[in-house]
């Protein structure tokens, strides 16, 4: 028994805390950077406001993170997030392909909390941040849970929370809405009557059931469904999460008037399922409930700040390449009307570039402050930029950059804007890449250190037996496949049948720009008289001036089939001229407007299990596979396979990395195909795979003689592996035992 006797007044507890790096916010962005920066050596807290992790892909929101794959309805090949954020994304993959967001929940704060160096406290706000001169020294923050103040001190500081609260305290610059055209020249700046700036969404879900059930909305429910422009597009078979158009708020305060924006959203989701249920238009929704109602809306738009770099809508468009490129991203500039739900406007306003753009480090720090670093949705961009680098999945990827930075920062003792230098920004980029981490049009150098490099067999692509299935080519239909600077494509025979004599043409298409999947240019062409089934061959006369990837086309032909093989390999894929819906309007990318933005065709892949590949022969062989690959520090396909494959009939392929005289190792990352194009959103939409076919699930990792580590239920695209103590070794030696179904594929090992 415990007595407390009156007394005037009490005061809560108050603990102190120091550490290097103070995260706040603890959605993708800021967990990623937290991670990144405790697996860098440095001691992190990381402070979130809610009781879970993950932001607006967390069990309270329940929106699908995705980035740079736009839901594979882009020209973006190979463009799914590495590094922390591809790891999450391939971790709830293997644990959770069914997309439950409550278990997606349970996936981070296990990450979170199993990870030395990192202290995290949720159901904790930051309310006041003390400064020295342009230098914060400390936060305070509460946590009503355990009614406990903190006073959080530490040299390094990273706002995180979506509306940036730490900076927003700290008095840094920051901008709302959106810039003028004039200001940037940007074309796609909205007017007013769009509006300026995006509103908040709250989702639900939807269940059917065996028995009718009532429904009696509640007082404050939207009773004039026609007050909603869009309200015929309702159906009943939609799930709640789907209607991410019921968005409302972006002529208000998107932060202090949040709770007003939430209660009209509320009102909204109330009124469109009375609508639903008891209009009587929707007869087969009698036997249906709501499951779930968001209780915090999904806020896209608030404060941006401001740091040496504005991202903008050219940027993106044209695809700036900068010299301090840490990240990237491929979203489309997706704005939405401010007005949301009850705009006269479409839902948005999408338009991509024709592959990924580069985010600069300039973009990532304050240039008010000297240690305040920024992620997330709150990065330095123009309201049009931010229409595309505002997605989860790049938050999260510019939330490992931050981590990463920031230790860097520490060792060497640098403010962010000094790492911006350009003798000193290159060692965060190989930094980055050496864990796995893709930037697009960068490389890793010598990732082995000097390492030769042997193998047990190589691929060599000489033909893809068929399977005796048939695809119609009722839609134009491309091979991608890669070519070296020089070379011309062998002759390819395709099996092909008709009922009736008939025409064909198969063109030969490439891309402006290297790296890029958006094939703008007519190369040459070969014209067939389909007549009956038989082989045929095609032959183009044409040479490559450079490493590029190629589109061998078909011509939409409907009463044309063509042969298809089982045999999928990594590096190579079968894309189509057609619209995905939840990213575009129609196949090809057309402006009703001087908006500054390219036209142009979509050619997509089709998700697993879905995807095909033709049955080919090549004259000579396509050699794309070579073990060379394995030592030019690209780490994804991307104008070339640039991944090692071994041969169909190596039963137990072994690569042997070598040096002339032995160097000290403390660590090793593999990094291997995981099917870098696969969209793994992560809740609600269900995926086919727990891990994708050519993902290598057990393998042994020897140094010279002594089994550094035996791995199996591998489901990771980079595997890292630390020596118990540095260690001095000749030779790193790796045995595959078993892949996923498909062939492996490496394409780097990362030495340190």
């Amino acid at each position: 028994m415990k007595i407390f006797n009156q007394t005037d007044s009490r005061a809560f507890p108050t603990q102190s805390l120091r550490t290097d790096l103070l995260v706040a916010g603890g959605g993708l962005a800021g967990l990623c950077a937290a991670l990144a920066a405790a697996r860098a050596g440095i001691d992190v807290i990381l402070i979130q406001d809610r009781p879970v992790l993950g932001g607006n892909a967390s069990s309270e929101v329940r929106l699908w993170a995705n980035g740079a794959t736009s839901h594979m309805g882009n020209n973006n090949r190979w463009a799914r997030e590495g590094g922390i954020m591809g790891e999450i994304l391939e971790e709830n993959l293997w644990r959770n392909k069914e997309g439950n967001p409550v278990m997606f929940d349970l996936l981070l704060l296990d990450i979170a909390q199993r990870q030395p160096g990192l202290t995290l406290l949720l159901n904790t706000a930051i309310y006041a941040v003390q400064k020295e001169a342009r230098r914060v020294t400390s936060v305070s923050a509460f946590n009503p849970i355990n009614e406990t103040f903190y006073e959080v001190s530490a040299a390094q500081f990273c706002d995180a929370t979506g509306d940036g609260v730490l900076g927003y305290l700290a008095g840094a610059e920051f901008r709302e809405g959106a810039e003028d055209i004039d200001e940037l020249g940007e074309k796609m700046a909205p007017g007013d009557n769009f509006g300026h700036k995006l509103g908040h969404s709250i989702y639900f879900y939807t269940r059917q059931t065996s028995t009718p059930v009532n429904f009696v909305p509640p007082s404050f429910a939207l009773k004039d469904i026609t007050a909603i422009p869009r309200y015929k597009r309702l159906t009943s078979t939609l799930n709640g999460c789907d209607l991410w158009w019921l968005e409302w708020g972006g002529r208000l305060d998107t932060v202090h008037a949040s709770e007003e924006i939430k209660w009209e959203l509320w009102k909204i989701v109330w009124g469109v399922w009375d609508h639903i249920k008891n209009s009587g238009e929707f007869p087969e929704a009698e036997n249906m409930t709501i499951d779930w109602v968001g209780v915090i809306p999904g806020k896209r738009e608030s404060r941006r700040f401001v740091g040496d770099h504005l991202l903008s809508q050219q940027d993106i468009i044209e695809q700036r390449d900068h010299y301090d490129a840490v990240g990237y991203g491929g979203w489309s500039i997706d704005l939405h009307p401010a007005d949301g739900v009850y705009s006269t406007h479409d839902g948005c306003r999408q338009f991509h570039s024709k592959g990924t753009y580069t985010i600069p480090w300039r973009s990532l720090y304050s240039r008010s402050l000297d240690n305040l670093f920024l992620t997330g949705r709150l990065i330095s961009a123009s309201h049009v930029a931010f229409g595309s680098a505002r997605v989860m999945c790049t938050c999260g990827l510019l939330g490992e950059v931050v981590g990463q930075a920031a230790a860097l920062c520490q060792t060497q003792q640098l403010m962010p804007r000094e790492l911006a230098q350009h003798d000193r920004i290159g060692a965060l980029q190989q930094r980055l890449q050496a864990n796995g981490f893709y930037i697009p049009r960068q490389w890793l150098s010598d990732p082995a250190q000097g390492a030769s490099v042997r193998v047990s067999s190589e691929l060599e692509l000489s033909a893809l037996p068929a399977n005796g299935q048939w695809h119609s080519l009722a839609e134009r239909m491309a091979l991608l496949v890669p070519i070296n600077a020089g070379e011309t494509l062998p002759e390819l025979t395709f099996t092909l049948r008709g009922a009736h004599p008939q025409p064909l043409t198969i063109e030969l298409l490439g891309s402006e720009r290297a790296g890029n999947f958006t094939p703008e240019i007519h190369h040459a062409s070969c014209e067939l008289q389909i007549d009956g089934e038989r082989d045929y061959r095609c032959n183009f006369s044409w040479q490559s001036d450079r490493d590029q990837y190629l589109f061998i086309a078909f011509a939409a032909q409907p009463n044309v089939e063509i042969a298809l093989t089982d045999r999928h390999l990594p590096g190579l894929m079968t894309v189509f001229n057609s619209l995905n819906a939840r990213v575009a309007k129609q196949s090809r990318q057309v402006a009703d407007g001087d908006y500054g933005v390219d036209e142009f065709d979509f050619w997509l892949p089709r998700r697993r299990p879905h995807q095909i590949m033709p049955a080919l022969r090549f004259a000579t062989p396509l050699r794309c596979f070579s073990a060379q690959n394995l030592l030019n520090g690209r780490l994804r396909p991307e104008q070339q396979t640039n991944a090692w494959v071994p041969a169909v009939e190596d039963a137990s392929p072994v690569v042997r990395w070598r040096w002339p005289q032995p160097i000290t190792l403390n660590t090793l990352t593999l990094v291997q195909d995981n099917d870098f194009d696969n969209a793994m959103e992560t809740v609600q939409m269900g995926h086919y795979h727990a891990v994708t076919p050519h993902c290598i699930t057990h393998y042994r990792l020897w140094t010279d003689d002594i089994l550094l580590a035996e791995v199996t239920d591998n489901h990771h695209s980079a595997c890292h592996h630390s020596l118990s103590s540095p260690r001095e070794v000749q030779e790193v030696r790796l045995e595959i035992l078993a892949t996923a179904g498909a062939l492996p594929a490496i394409y780097s090992l990362n030495v340190r």
